[in-house]
């Protein structure tokens, strides 16, 4: 006679292990996209702030510098 408990016991870990498992491999999942999206986020941010200055600075007459990423206030003329 087969031992229909035993195989049943052993099935029910092996469905406990594969859940256990699926559950690690999703909670990794879940991880990374939040670590994804808060570099995104931080980005946006940056974006955001840098694209303030630089409004900031045309609005007073400066002259956007895109190499450092700063305003250099325009040079004056010599004739007003």
């Amino acid at each position: 006679m087969f031992a229909w408990p035993k195989l049943l016991i052993a099935g029910l870990i092996l469905a406990g292990l594969v859940l256990l498992i699926h559950e690690i491999r999703a909670d990794g999942a879940r991880s990374y996209a939040n670590a994804i999206e808060r570099q995104n986020n931080d980005a946006q941010s940056r974006a955001r702030e840098k694209r303030l200055d630089y409004d900031s600075c045309l609005d007073a007459g400066g002259v956007w510098d895109f190499a450092s990423g700063q305003c250099s206030r325009a040079a004056r003329r010599g004739r007003d």
